[in-house]
């Protein structure tokens, strides 16, 4: 199964430069990156500028779509008010198979904030002891993951070593 993870930059420009640590492991072979999207927040604007990455990695297992429904009903959202319900509802299958919900949601929308970005994952095959070296340089905070509560501890440790 897919790992879905969201991390929390710091700074506007902070997701694209972990991306760039990611895509350099995985030409290494040390994670598999099914798709990826970028949440950045530049200071001044009144909302975040969102990127799919469909295009420059190989289509995923639920494509394009998924981040640009995704990342309407978490960034979107609060102009549909109750529709939030809704869209869940309908969109909620798919969703939830990847252990996105409304506390999902609602803990990225209420990190990712103007000043900051967010970098979306949905990997496989991550060798996590290397991963974690790679990004030793890079300052974030894991948002949140559909891993199991020890396997997300874990990813956390592993994380905090580095």
């Amino acid at each position: 199964m897919a790992t879905v993870t969201v991390l929390s930059m710091p700074t506007p420009d902070g997701a694209a430069n972990a991306l760039s640590v990611i895509q350099g492991l995985q030409k290494q072979q040390l994670i598999k990156v099914l798709d990826a999207a970028i949440v950045s927040w530049p200071v001044g604007k009144k909302s975040p500028a969102t990127r799919q990455l469909v295009s420059m990695l190989q289509v995923g297992a639920l494509g394009g779509m998924f981040w640009g429904l995704l990342l309407g009903v978490i960034f979107m959202t609060p102009l549909f008010g109750m529709a939030l319900g809704a869209a869940m509802g309908a969109l909620g299958g798919a969703f939830r198979d990847y252990g996105i919900d409304d506390d999902f949601i609602n803990k990225v929308r209420s990190q990712v904030k103007e000043g900051t970005s967010a970098l979306f994952l949905m990997t496989t095959d991550a060798v996590l002891d290397r991963v974690a070296d790679a990004m030793r340089a890079v300052k974030f905070e894991i948002i949140s993951t559909n891993l199991s509560k020890e396997q997300e501890q874990k990813l956390r440790e592993a994380f905090a070593e580095a």
